[in-house]
């Protein structure tokens, strides 16, 4: 009995190595839920920090948009890697010259908080516009919030209310905050431009 117990605590560590090496690369489908849901970070944390060179290499080799964002975040907060904000802020604008909208995203909130770098609401509204011509929803609604607060120009005001007026969205919360921001903007429009912008087609 004393011999079979020795054996099953030695095999313990075995199991649980092997347990820790069962961890898989996060697939597309994965990674942008965590990214949509902000748990990308506390995701590579709760995982050990074991991908940290398959996501550096999706990033810095395969040059994969979803894992640039992945990897420079990281590097910006320092997660199993030591902080290094210049080159985490390099990753994010990589991939969202690929088009990645996350990317686009991140980058306006960092600019518009001023997190990292200097605060310019100007430059977040450069990076987020093209998220919010291709239809992502979060982008919008960062879009029309700076226009609410002035930033941008006037000259796109209509383009950003069209957008999110015709968006759709996935739950009552988003529905209601997109409603209180086209409100805001509403306020800066000539009723004339709003009722065009509140047209299916834009013209």
């Amino acid at each position: 009995m004393l011999r079979l117990s020795l054996l099953v605590l030695c095999f313990i560590p075995y199991m649980a190595v092997a347990e820790m090496a069962s961890v898989d690369i996060y697939n597309d489908e994965q990674l942008l839920k965590l990214i949509r849901t902000n748990q990308y970070l506390q995701q590579v944390k709760a995982d050990d920090c074991q991908l940290v060179q398959d996501i550096e290499a999706r990033a810095e080799v395969l040059k994969q948009p979803m894992y640039q964002f992945l990897w420079g975040e990281m590097l910006n907060h320092g997660v199993c890697v030591p902080q290094h904000a210049s080159r985490g802020m390099k990753q994010l604008q990589i991939a969202a010259e690929q088009g990645s909208a996350e990317a686009m995203l991140k980058l306006a909130e960092y600019y518009y908080h001023g997190k990292m770098v200097v605060k310019d609401k100007n430059r977040a509204v450069q990076y987020v516009m093209p998220a919010a011509a291709n239809g992502d929803v979060p982008a919008r609604l960062m879009l029309v919030r700076l226009f609410g607060e002035g930033y941008g120009s006037p000259v796109d005001y209509k383009l950003g209310y069209h957008w999110l007026y015709n968006s759709v969205f996935n739950d009552e919360a988003t529905q209601k905050k997109a409603t209180s921001l086209l409100q805001k903007l509403a306020a800066k429009m000539p009723a004339s431009i709003v009722a065009r912008a509140q047209q299916p087609q834009l013209h």
